[in-house]
């Protein structure tokens, strides 16, 4: 299983308090996805949620895992841009 630690970390807002969230892996990915995530679920949170898993099992890489995740949680409207 893939654990590494993506290069960049993706930082988003969540909830109405303005959380600042960093998330760093896949797996921190995934738990996002299926725990925390808003109710705006579209074809990237669907993509995201299937590259992340495909990164835990190796078959995907970091960079596409953490690409998928930022997408998901722009298309969202919870991608925090600096």
């Amino acid at each position: 299983m893939n654990n590494s630690i993506w290069d960049v970390n993706v930082e988003l807002a969540m909830n109405v308090a303005i959380i600042f969230m960093l998330f760093g892996n896949a797996r921190e990915a995934i738990a996002c996805l299926t725990t925390r995530w808003p109710d705006i679920k579209g074809s990237s949170y669907a993509l995201a949620r299937q590259i992340c898993l495909a990164a835990l099992e190796g078959t995907k890489s970091n960079a596409e895992a953490r690409a998928a995740f930022e997408a998901a949680a722009d298309e969202a409207g919870i991608l925090k841009r600096n």
